[in-house]
């Protein structure tokens, strides 16, 4: 129930983007904006918050189960990415769109502000460890396979550790300093930090409402192997994970963020590595679209099937 009241609130945010979409009050250029204040400002101090918080400690095993969890579910992901685009029946040129849609979940735009109202800090930090894995995966295996089967599958890609160096990967890095050192952050500081942080919430979710705004529904709905990627990626996988996951793991917070994580929408990085290593861009774009508005029923239906 606490699920299905929070993505009400998600819901009502996006609608309040789609509404300014349609009034004038928000364009491309703000909506452009108002991703980057998310991405490079209020997200990090929204991770960063999880770590200054001393109310509720985490053990040392707790944060091992939790990396161990992080690795343990990309790699059944990536497992799930490769044979899917099989069981699709896919044209090869959509196998690195499709693999990369299967893989990267969209964790910061909404799965952070969920598991933040849902499991508080300690589900925030652990959703970090999730972030950093996202990040790493995304710059290197996430290049690699959304260039195959593109006009780019020839090209040469030289991976850099600079490509890992982005707010993100810092504020978790942050966080988890903060949180093991038990270092006290002067109050003024810890103030205007939440204060930012808590920008992440409102303002992501309108922009996914803007982008939503301008959907050609009817043209996306008649896309059958979509739809059937669509059940897949938050139905069917998050229904079959999270049993299996509760057979070894018995954090009850750690498995609702694993079943938010892998429950969430398509990332919405999967259209710009499409257009930019020229894989299916317009499929990717329609997917996010689809997956984000039908997430909103789909996490509090999964989550009220398996928690």
């Amino acid at each position: 129930m606490i699920l299905l009241q929070q993505m009400i609130v998600l819901f009502i945010l996006m609608i309040a983007g789609a509404i300014c979409r349609m009034t004038g009050l928000m364009d491309d250029k703000i909506s452009k904006g108002m991703s980057g204040l998310v991405i490079n400002l209020a997200s990090p101090c929204f991770i960063i918050t999880a770590g200054m918080n001393k109310g509720e400690i985490i053990s040392n095993k707790q944060l091992i189960t939790c990396v161990i969890s992080v690795i343990i579910v990309y790699a059944a992901m990536i497992l799930i990415a490769m044979v899917l685009p099989y069981i699709l029946r896919l044209e090869k040129r959509q196998f690195g769109t499709y693999r990369v849609m299967t893989l990267f979940s969209n964790i910061g735009f909404m799965g952070f502000p969920i598991i933040s109202a849902t499991y508080g800090s300690v589900g925030l930090l652990y959703a970090a460890f999730f972030n950093f894995g996202f990040n790493i995966l995304f710059y290197t295996y996430g290049i690699q396979i959304a260039r195959s089967g593109s006009e780019t599958e020839g090209e040469t890609y030289k991976f850099s550790f600079k490509s890992l160096i982005n707010p993100g990967i810092v504020a978790v890095i942050v966080a988890l300093t903060l949180y093991l050192t038990h270092v006290l952050v002067p109050e003024p500081i810890a103030n205007a930090v939440t204060y930012l942080g808590n920008l992440t919430v409102p303002l992501s979710m309108m922009v996914i409402g803007y982008s939503l705004g301008g959907t050609k529904w009817k043209t996306l709905l008649k896309d059958y192997k979509l739809l059937i990627f669509t059940i897949i990626k938050l139905i069917i996988i998050p229904l079959i994970g999270i049993p299996v996951a509760k057979l070894f793991i018995s954090d009850s917070i750690l498995i609702g963020v694993i079943q938010i994580m892998i429950a969430t929408p398509v990332a919405s990085m999967c259209a710009m590595l499409a257009q930019y290593y020229g894989g299916d861009e317009e499929t990717a774009t329609r997917t996010i679209a689809l997956t984000t508005l039908l997430s909103v029923v789909t996490i509090p239906l999964v989550g009220w099937m398996v928690l």
